[in-house]
């Protein structure tokens, strides 16, 4: 993919041909210069390199996930490699979290901490180097799921799901999707029993009344297809987006609202458990992305979650494989050039990303910069 920066090249050098120069943004026969249509790659590594804090964090004092996720960004762009020295500081940043078995449980949030620093040790993996790191912290994921370890059964809403750690927190959507990626990306296989038992969970955060899902939270009508944050009504999970909502348990029995970023994170979670497209679960999934397909906002949030909304809707769409979309109208998107070209509008001069809806943290530049880096990644 180019960058903005090649772009921009290819701009001047055509305009040196045509004889003018573009000048502050226009040309000098007075025609505004081409908007980018890709992002600066390169300019936002440059903005996450000089955010690194002296101790090889990023918004350390915050939460270890953060540097989890900003080296897992960063070597996932490919313009970073694993010996370069940001992401050796960081990497010996996120060791001092680590237990006697290889997993970073010391760290707050430790489920979610564990599966974002799975998916950044996997990537800086070479030669053997961090395999106790990433085997002691798969297992740790799986020690964390709730499961009959757990006094758990197939009939509790709680099966099979994760939560942010830290004293059994309640299960949700997003964390259990983290996991199964960080499990899936470092070479657990689709039919390994954990990600089958998060299946299981995953199942019940769509609103789809089907044999796979007897929660209650899918309404009378059967429900849309889309995803919730939490489908238990007892866990006060919200109105699906990470973090969101705490109104289900006082309306037990009522739909919750579907959105977009879950959706798209049900949808490459189930990709990620061997689900294939004819199943009944991915196509009620795809039937609400095709009536929701934008790169305007998250639909069901409005702007709240919405680069989270971009890593996911990349991340599912690659590990689907087509190069286009089809919407409910008919017409075939290249959702990779829509991608890029909405994060290339909001790309800030600096290099970065920030939400002026800080709604699930995404004031912080280092985390929405991360999540544009991953959303435009490859698989």
């Amino acid at each position: 993919m180019k960058t903005r920066r090649d772009f921009l090249g290819t701009a001047a050098g055509a305009a040196g041909v045509l004889g003018f120069s573009l000048i502050g943004g226009r040309s000098a026969i007075g025609q505004e210069a081409p908007k980018a249509t890709t992002p600066d790659l390169a300019k936002a590594v440059a903005f996450l390199r000089a955010r690194q804090e002296a101790d090889g964090s990023w918004s350390g004092s915050r939460e270890p996930g953060i540097t989890a996720l900003v080296v897992a960004a960063l070597l996932r762009s490919k313009l970073v490699g694993p010996e370069d020295p940001a992401i050796v500081k960081a990497l010996g940043f996120l060791e001092k979290y680590l237990d006697e078995k290889g997993s970073p449980s010391k760290a707050p949030h430790s489920v979610y901490t564990t599966s974002v620093a799975l998916m950044a040790f996997h990537e800086a993996n070479v030669g053997g180097k961090y395999d106790h790191v990433v085997k002691g912290s798969q297992q740790f994921l799986r020690d964390s799921q709730y499961d009959e370890s757990e006094g758990k059964d197939r009939t509790d809403p709680y099966y099979g799901g994760l939560g942010y750690g830290d004293g059994r927190s309640r299960p949700d959507m997003s964390n259990t999707a983290f996991m199964m990626e960080a499990l899936r990306g470092s070479g657990v296989p689709a039919d390994d029993p954990a990600l089958q038992k998060a299946l299981i969970f995953v199942s019940r955060c769509q609103n789809l009344k089907s044999e796979f899902n007897d929660q209650p939270t899918t309404g009378k009508e059967g429900g849309d297809g889309g995803f919730v944050y939490n489908p238990a009504p007892q866990a006060g999970g919200g109105r699906g987006a990470p973090g969101g909502g705490g109104g289900a348990a006082k309306k037990a029995a009522a739909p919750l609202g579907s959105s977009a970023g879950m959706t798209y994170s049900g949808l490459k979670s189930m990709i990620y458990a061997g689900l294939k497209p004819d199943d009944v679960r991915v196509k009620a999934a795809m039937d609400y992305l095709k009536k929701n397909y934008t790169l305007e906002e998250n639909p069901g949030q409005g702007q709240r979650g919405l680069y989270y909304y971009y890593m996911v809707f990349g991340r599912a769409l690659n590990a689907l494989g087509s190069p286009t979309f089809t919407d409910a109208e008919g017409k075939s998107h290249n959702w990779k050039a829509d991608l890029a070209a909405a994060l290339a509008a909001r790309q800030q001069p600096s290099g970065a990303w920030a939400n002026d809806n800080d709604g699930f943290m995404e004031g912080d530049p280092a985390i929405v910069t991360s999540y544009a880096l991953l959303a435009l990644a490859g698989k």
